[in-house]
């Protein structure tokens, strides 16, 4: 009689916060979708949370409230007497996106070729 037998498989865990690597947080949160159009419509200025959803092509409330709330949470985004409003870490993150965005344009040219 010939059983075939296999190692139990071990669940991965995901890594908490205090192992990961800031820059898997980051992506991980800027990859959520609606966060970089968010982020980009905060670019010139606060907005109100109506405001915003509007920006955003009219986003359902409950998407847009997790997606602030977790900018809010990274200290990207807070909430002034003006509306939401990107913070001096949320500004210099934009600066940053602008320039990968950039990279990302070479890159895909590049690769067309």
């Amino acid at each position: 009689m010939n059983v075939k037998t296999s190692s139990p498989k071990i669940p991965r865990k995901p890594l908490s916060a205090s192992v990961a690597r800031p820059i898997n947080e980051l992506l991980d949160l800027v990859g959520q979708r609606w966060t970089l159009r968010i982020l980009w419509e905060l670019r010139d200025g606060p907005s109100t949370f109506r405001g915003l959803q509007l920006r955003c092509g009219n986003l359902s409330p409950t998407v847009l409230n997790k997606r602030v709330q977790a900018l809010r949470d990274a200290d990207i985004v807070e909430l002034t007497t003006s509306g939401y409003a990107l913070t001096t870490l949320g500004l210099e993150l934009g600066i940053k996106l602008l320039d990968l965005t950039k990279w990302a344009e070479r890159w895909s040219r590049k690769r067309a070729v």
